[in-house]
């Protein structure tokens, strides 16, 4: 089945199903038809059972299950609401997850599904058991036709929803690099000003596209503009459009053609001119056909896509591969126990409070907590962190706002508007001009899709344009900006992100010079020890500086060098005596999979620190999460004592002039594989060679070379 029929049948099913569904009588068929009809499943009658028995302290019957792909069932009829507690045949209350988790206890283990899937015939809550008190995927059967991949996984147990946001958001990566190489050969120049401008008409073009394919525009509407001028006129289309889409709707000449007064204002992403050269036919059929017609910008992560927009068009991340970014598993290393799991915690708390006058009390503060805090990512490149970040917080709202209105109708939409979180709260600091506009770019998509979500919810339409809040994207050195110009520290909640990985022999002369201004003792001067410390560590010390005396919590990805040796000594230890920070969480070494086409690996830990007192601490080491009294730098429960080098022997010894150090340029090693053909030529040299260990040779028991070793004056010496 190509993806065109699937849409097809499933907007065919969606509409034969819709404003149907008794649970009783209808389940079965509602099931059968869309395994068969949407996913081609041929033998419908083996894939899925019906009322599988289940021992607890009664016989029980699930609805349905997909041994296959690990998939249980639970459905309700259409007028149940998934969220709330339905009575049970034994008189307790639970939700249809509450009823399908106590079937679960009562399948022998190796029985257990991976996905538990509620539906009432309008809506599909999708949990994933591997994260079972994480939020479910919500799907609605009204938008089955373009969301009927997030469904794939009950046919296929590769396909999930993040595959499908990978795949999409590559494919728009791909569709923008071809147009920007088709663009930079019609500007020609390569000279600094033009890149900048073909970046910021990329930028707007994906705008354009996202906007006619998510509703901020009409269907197709930037397309319908474009496709009526030709080839040649094309340019003078595009700075005609820009332009109208700059300017307010009431400031617009009277005398402006109809179809540019269609457009909405677009505050702000239109602002500054810019030059566009001539089109090719090329050119013109690419952006019309296979960027606009062929392609839905609606579906691409706004979490991944804005890594792959940067990469796209980044001259250097192309010559490197391209296609760098942090994986949403990964981001949610950072952000879950920093703040998110206790979020999600606080408002499981307040829905289950029973008296209905205090629980709306509870929601609307909660609410307003939401709305407070304040983010910031010092190294945020295309913005991943910050957009992952406040998805995460307006799916929570949006919770918050369906528990409030009982999923009615919104009532008083127009003085009061539901949402209250929104992308002002985040902040950034990168260095790169290119990764700036992207990364607002991302959180205005981020925005659009969460305010699509919010509609369903309240059953109101909100208008996207003109944009009412601009995310705080700044561009400069985080080492070399005071970052309480960008954000106030006592406005500022949480620091999170994914510094530079540069090691400290790696670093260039500038780089070197960010570090020893920045890792400085009381009196202002670089410690001895700072030309010896990867550059990430110059983002620790900015952190624990801005967040002394206040409640602000930090998180960053760092490579395990800071973690391990000599380092550990050289930052630890004057972030701890200027600071007095303490570590809250801890990811201990793990692989930091790029996501980049040469596949490199980087082995990293995460590192979640404070002032705050009391604060519960947690390590986390191969998916195991254990709780500790104390997390010391090294990233163990132990004392926080720092190894240091010493010049001092401990006893009456000789003083170590050096360590085993071959200096001979190889001339004195004997392989390991010559050994034996030399001391059978030259036996009595036997006692004279010695074995040569290095650290690889001696922590994984390898065999190693060997070492002459010779006399001066009656002692042995090692070259």
């Amino acid at each position: 089945m190509t993806d065109k029929q699937q849409r097809n049948a499933a907007r065919e099913f969606a509409e034969k199903w819709a404003g149907r569904g008794y649970e009783k009588g209808e389940s079965q068929p509602f099931w059968m038809q869309l395994l068969s009809e949407v996913y081609g499943v041929e033998h419908v009658a083996d894939f899925i059972k019906f009322e599988d028995q289940v021992h607890l302290d009664h016989t029980a019957f699930i609805d349905g299950r997909i041994r296959s792909t690990e998939v249980l069932i639970e459905q309700k009829s259409i007028e149940k609401d998934l969220r709330k507690p339905i009575k049970q045949s034994d008189g307790t209350m639970l939700t249809p997850y509450q009823q399908a988790q106590r079937y679960i206890i009562g399948l022998p283990r190796s029985e257990h599904p991976r996905w538990v899937v509620v539906s009432n015939f309008r809506e599909f809550l999708v949990y994933d058991m591997e994260q079972p008190n994480g939020e479910p995927e919500q799907i609605l059967l009204e938008n089955l036709e373009k969301e009927y991949y997030r469904l794939q996984f009950l046919v296929d147990m590769k396909s999930e929803h993040i595959s499908r946001e990978e795949e999409v958001s590559m494919k728009a990566g791909e569709i923008i690099g071809a147009i920007y190489d088709a663009m930079l050969e019609q500007y020609g120049d390569r000279d600094p000003e033009t890149l900048q401008q073909l970046n910021i008409l990329c930028v707007r073009l994906v705008f354009c596209l996202y906007a006619e394919d998510a509703g901020i525009f009409t269907r197709d509407q930037f397309h319908d503009y474009l496709v009526k001028h030709d080839t040649e006129m094309m340019r003078i289309a595009l700075l005609q459009l820009f332009e109208a889409l700059n300017t307010p709707i009431e400031e617009r000449s009277k005398f402006l053609r109809d179809d540019l007064k269609a457009f909405p204002y677009a505050k702000g992403v239109f602002a500054e001119y810019i030059d566009i050269p001539q089109f090719t036919p090329e050119l013109r059929e690419l952006l019309l056909q296979k960027a606009s017609l062929d392609f839905d910008w609606s579906e691409i992560s706004p979490t991944i896509f804005g890594a792959m927009f940067e990469s796209t068009l980044n001259p250097e991340t192309r010559r490197s591969g391209g296609m760098h970014y942090t994986s949403i598993e990964n981001i949610h290393k950072v952000i879950d126990p920093l703040f998110l799991d206790d979020l999600k915690l606080e408002l499981e708390d307040i829905l289950e409070e029973k008296v209905e006058k205090k629980r709306q009390k509870l929601l609307s503060d909660y609410q307003d907590k939401l709305a407070s805090l304040t983010f910031l990512d010092p190294a945020c490149g295309s913005g991943n962190f910050l957009t992952e970040t406040y998805l995460s917080l307006r799916r929570l709202e949006n919770r918050v706002v369906r528990a409030m209105t009982h999923g009615q109708a919104f009532i008083g939409f127009e003085e009061f508007s539901p949402i209250k979180v929104n992308i002002n709260q985040f902040y950034g600091i990168e260095i790169n001009d290119f990764a700036v506009t992207v990364a607002t770019t991302a959180l205005w998509i981020s925005e659009s899709q969460m305010l699509a979500e919010t509609e369903q919810i309240i059953k109101h339409d909100i208008d996207f344009l003109p944009l009412k809040a601009n995310a705080n994207i700044h561009e400069g050195n985080a080492l070399r900006i005071d970052w309480e110009t960008v954000v106030p520290k006592d406005k500022l909640n949480y620091i999170i992100g994914n510094p530079p990985f540069i090691g400290y022999s790696n670093q260039s002369k500038a780089q070197k010079e960010d570090i020893l201004s920045v890792f400085v003792d009381k009196n202002g001067k670089p410690f001895k020890t700072a030309g010896k410390i990867d550059y990430v560590a110059g983002w620790y010390y900015k952190a624990s500086k801005l967040m002394l005396g206040t409640k602000i919590r930090a998180a960053l990805v760092s490579t395990n060098s800071i973690t391990q040796g000599e380092q550990v000594a050289f930052i630890w230890k004057p972030l701890k005596e200027l600071f007095d920070i303490h570590i809250d969480f801890a990811y201990r070494t793990f692989r930091w999979d790029s996501e980049a086409s040469d596949k490199a690996h980087v082995h990293c830990v995460i590192v979640g620190f404070s002032n705050v007192l009391n604060t519960k601490k947690f390590i986390f080491d191969n998916d195991k999460k254990k709780e500790a009294q104390i997390i010391n730098p090294y990233l163990i429960e132990a004392p926080e004592v720092f190894i240091e080098s010493r010049n001092k022997p401990l006893c009456e010894v000789t003083n170590m002039i050096t360590g085993n150090r071959p200096a001979d340029g190889g001339n004195l090693i004997i392989e390991a594989q010559d050994y034996s053909d030399f001391i059978a030529k030259e036996p009595a040299s036997k006692p004279y060679i010695k074995k040569l260990l290095g650290a690889a040779e001696f922590i994984n028991n390898l065999k190693s070379a060997t070492i002459i070793q010779y006399t001066i004056k009656g002692r042995f010496m090692s070259r």
